[in-house]
C-alpha cells in the first residue's frame, strides 16, 4: 500500500485530484451510493432544475460495466498518461497556467454538451488535453499498440479510431480533439505563429492562488526563449517550427 501511495503522491497535483475524482465518482455510481441519475449532463435539468453539479460530475462519472469497462480504464489510462506528461513539461512550474487550460477546455465541453444533449464529458476532456500535448510534441515519435510507431500528431486521431472499434462511437473523441485544437491555435498557433493578438490569458487570481514556481514568462502568446533564439536563427521572421516539444518559460 506505501508503494501506491508514494507513486499517486508522485502524480503532479492537477493531474492527481483529476485522475482521482475519476476513479472516485465512477465509484459511487458503481457502488449505488448515488443513483447514476443524479450524475449524468442532463440540459432540462442543469438550466430548469438548476442542478449546478451535473457539469462536474458529468465530467468524473462513467459508468463503469462489463461492456465499458476497458474503454474506461483504456482513457483513465490516457489521462494519466499525457495530463501528467504535459503538466510536467510544457507546463511544468505554471500550475495556474495548466489549470486555465483544462477549465477553457472543460468550459467548451460543456457548452457543447448541453448543445448537443452530450450526457457524458470525461472523454472529450482527456481528449482535448492529449491533443494539445500532441501538438505542442508533434514531432516526437510515440508507440502505440502492436508495437505502431508515428508521429504524437497524429496520435489524438489513431485514438479517435481506437476509441471507435472498442467503444462503437467518435462523438466524444471528436469534440475533445477540436477543443484542444481551440485551445491551441488560440494560445499559441495564432499569436505567436501568425503574429495575431492574445485572446486567452490565464487570470490573476489563479496566479495568485496557485503562483508559478519557477521564472520566465508570465503568462502565454509569448515565446518561450528557445523557440524565441531558434526565431532569431532564422532571421527574426517566418513561422515557428512546432516540430519540437517546448517547456514554457525556458531561458
Amino acid at each position: 500500500m506505501s508503494d501506491i501511495g508514494d507513486w499517486f503522491r508522485s502524480i503532479p497535483a492537477i493531474t492527481r485530484y483529476w485522475f482521482a475524482a475519476s476513479v472516485a465518482v465512477p465509484l459511487v455510481g458503481k457502488l449505488g451510493l448515488i443513483s447514476p441519475a443524479y450524475l449524468f449532463l442532463w440540459p432540462e435539468a442543469f438550466l430548469y432544475r438548476f442542478q449546478v453539479w451535473r457539469p462536474v460530475t458529468a465530467t468524473f462519472y462513467f459508468p463503469v460495466g462489463p461492456g465499458t469497462g476497458f474503454l474506461y480504464l483504456v482513457n483513465l489510462y490516457f489521462l494519466y498518461q499525457y495530463s501528467t506528461r504535459l503538466e510536467t513539461g510544457a507546463f511544468d512550474g505554471r500550475p495556474a497556467d495548466y489549470l486555465f487550460m483544462v477549465l477553457f477546455n472543460w468550459i467548451c465541453i460543456v457548452i457543447t454538451g448541453l448543445a448537443m444533449d452530450m450526457q457524458l464529458l470525461m472523454i472529450p476532456l482527456i481528449m482535448s488535453v492529449l491533443y494539445v500535448w500532441a501538438q505542442l510534441n508533434r514531432d516526437m515519435i510515440v508507440s502505440f499498440w502492436f508495437g505502431t510507431r508515428f508521429k504524437a500528431c497524429y496520435l489524438p486521431w489513431v485514438i479517435l479510431g481506437f476509441n471507435y472499434i472498442i467503444g462503437g462511437s467518435v462523438i466524444n473523441e471528436l469534440i475533445g480533439n477540436l477543443v484542444g485544437h481551440l485551445y491551441f491555435f488560440l494560445m499559441f498557433r495564432y499569436p505567436m505563429d501568425l503574429g495575431g493578438r492574445n485572446f486567452l490569458s490565464t487570470p490573476q487570481f489563479l496566479y495568485r492562488w496557485l503562483p508559478s514556481r519557477r521564472g520566465g514568462v508570465s503568462g502565454f502568446g509569448t515565446p518561450p526563449a528557445s523557440m524565441r533564439r531558434a526565431a532569431d536563427q532564422n532571421g527574426g521572421g517566418g513561422r515557428h517550427n512546432w516540430g519540437q516539444g517546448f517547456r514554457l518559460g525556458d531561458q
